[in-house]
């Protein structure tokens, strides 16, 4: 009996620090010292609950993860302050703009920043995607167990908005573009 319930106790352990979804929602576990996690096959991804907040650009107006239903969603954690980010900036856009014709979508979430800062880094970039503006990080609950002082850091939604790429660190476009395209490339969920 004692070696059951062991044995019980070392499995729950185990699935406590799984990477796999519980109950089909993503749930972030160890990297093992990885910068990029990849998550395949899609049938294993954990789905993502919708991100939400207010943009950045347009105060009051409501931005959500949802409203790009059936596309590949991007998003990018990211601060004025941060210095990789703005490292980054140019790579994004252009994985951005190159992506958008197959039904890939950016969302940025600007979080420990200052509005007019944050404005300003978009407008001086020219940033071609919206971001949520979110200084306590509050959209970030979302991803369970995701190291909200990962920034920048960049998460790939498949159309079912399951998770099916995590950098935790700046990217390349040669790093996003080829995993944006396979990605986008993945059938359309069915119906």
């Amino acid at each position: 009996m004692r070696a059951v319930l062991l044995a019980l106790a070392g499995l729950l352990l185990l699935a406590g620090c799984s990477s796999a979804p519980s109950e089909g929602t993503f749930e972030f576990g160890g990297t093992g010292g990885r910068t990029t996690v990849v998550y395949d096959p899609p049938e294993t991804r954990g789905v993502l609950p919708a991100v939400t907040g207010e943009s950045l650009l347009e105060p009051g107006r409501p931005l959500s993860s949802q409203d790009a239903r059936g596309q590949v969603v991007v998003l990018n954690v990211w601060g004025s302050w941060c210095g990789p980010c703005r490292a980054e900036a140019d790579a994004l856009d252009q994985v951005a703009t190159a992506s958008a014709p197959r039904g890939v979508r950016f969302l940025g979430i600007d979080v420990r920043d200052q509005r007019e800062a944050a404005a300003d880094f978009v407008r001086d970039r020219g940033v071609v995607y919206p971001s949520i503006y979110d200084p306590p990080g509050r959209s970030l609950l979302a991803l369970r167990g995701y190291p909200r002082n990962a920034v920048p850091s960049t998460i790939v939604l498949d159309r079912s908005h399951r998770v099916a790429a995590v950098f935790l660190t700046a990217v390349l476009a040669s790093d996003l573009q080829p995993v944006v395209d396979r990605i986008a490339a993945e059938p359309p969920p069915a119906s």
